[in-house]
């Protein structure tokens, strides 16, 4: 199989957006082309990451449309759809079809619209990904989150400002990121005495409903010299799904999909997680990050807020975690998060971040769907 490379990037501004989801994907899918300096026609393969057109503004046949507003015909085009790890999978999927030999050129853009709807029909919509069973019984993902969370401090002995510092951490990125919905600071004392959600899990502990888009341009590394010097190559990516009841798992704070996608990831690029160097990671809730950092290898179980505690993942610690701000930050579009991530990571491998820019030759990213229910895990490398 050959390499397979990302030679552009882009992602719209995220949050309340005028534009429909459709003007959103043409705006990041234009440009995306335009950073990688490639044609339209030139495209062989669009995919779309998305989970609910349908649901939140009855708009189907995304896929289609979107190559002919790109001007794009006749690439074949595929939407995908993960729930809110879309994104991650479509990176798969065009992985998938560049390294096949299917597509030269592969173009994928994710997004969402989503603050037309009101808060509560947002969440239905996010909530139909969970088990009807417990869904009828009133468990939503919030209050996984918050379930989970409180497991997670007892058991640990962790104290409940480390979750507060996650959300501090991630705000303080996403001032740097001028495509952040939410730029401005806060500190551990407006995080802990925010209203409460799901106990203990407060306020500035959630993402955001955010409307937004984002793409990558891939194809072979062969390819990506001929456009460019400066590219990052998918050394390894990972793809797994955990029990759709999250009761029946052996232990909450554990998330397999992590785990399992994370050991194909490692495995594929032929690295171990101390040769990562920057990652972005699921944070919807700030309990995920710590449990992702575990799955993951980046911590012992139990022990990733002692990371946060001693400034690891800052931006100028030995290894940042979400420079970009985060979900909790920068806003959580579903179909376009992964796809998010993997710009972040891009832009980081390239040397083109801006004032969040740290010293990257190894990015990791994790896109997660529900509570773990299904993840993917990319691993990118600066091309040489």
């Amino acid at each position: 199989m050959p390499d397979v490379a990302v030679i552009g990037a882009s992602m719209t501004e995220f949050g309340q957006r005028e534009a429909w989801v459709r003007e959103l994907l043409a705006e990041a899918g234009t440009a995306c082309l335009d950073d990688a300096g490639v044609s339209p026609e030139s495209v062989e393969h669009l995919y779309v990451s998305n989970m609910a057109s349908g649901e939140f503004e009855g708009q189907t046949g995304v896929p289609n449309a979107l190559g002919h507003d790109l001007a794009a015909v006749p690439a074949y085009t595929q939407r995908v759809d993960q729930t809110s790890a879309s994104g991650g999978a479509g990176i798969y999927a065009a992985w998938q079809s560049v390294a096949s030999g299917a597509s030269e050129m592969t173009l994928l853009v994710g997004g969402e619209k989503m603050t037309h709807r009101t808060t509560g029909e947002a969440t239905d919509v996010i909530a139909s990904l969970t088990h009807p069973v417990e869904y009828k019984q009133g468990v939503t993902l919030p209050s996984f989150a918050g379930l989970t969370a409180r497991l997670y401090l007892d058991r640990f002995d962790a104290p409940r400002e480390s979750l507060a510092k996650v959300a501090v951490k991630n705000h303080a990125n996403g001032v740097r990121n001028p495509h952040a919905q939410f730029r401005k600071e806060i500190d551990v004392e407006t995080a802990m005495e925010a209203p409460m959600v799901a106990d203990p899990l407060r306020l500035y502990d959630f993402c955001p409903i955010t409307d937004g888009s984002a793409a990558l341009l891939f194809c072979s590394e062969r390819t990506a010299k001929e456009y460019t010097d400066e590219y990052a190559v998918v050394s390894g990516v990972g793809g797994a799904t955990d029990t759709h009841v999250v009761h029946e798992r052996v232990d909450p704070t554990t998330m397999g999909g992590v785990v399992e996608s994370g050991r194909e990831a490692y495995e594929m690029a032929d690295i171990a997680p101390e040769d990562v160097d920057v990652a972005e990671l699921h944070d919807m809730f700030t309990i995920l990050e710590f449990l992702q950092m575990e799955g993951l290898g980046f911590a012992p179980n139990g022990e990733a807020w002692r990371e946060i505690e001693q400034g690891t993942t800052r931006l100028d610690g030995d290894l940042p975690v979400n420079t970009s701000g985060g979900l909790k930050s920068k806003g959580h579009p579903l179909g376009a998060s992964g796809v998010a991530q993997g710009y972040e990571i891009y832009k980081q491998l390239v040397g083109e971040a801006g004032k969040r820019q740290v010293d990257a030759d190894v990015g990791l990213a994790c896109n997660v769907g529900g509570f773990g229910n299904c993840v993917t895990t990319t691993v990118m490398e600066a091309g040489r």
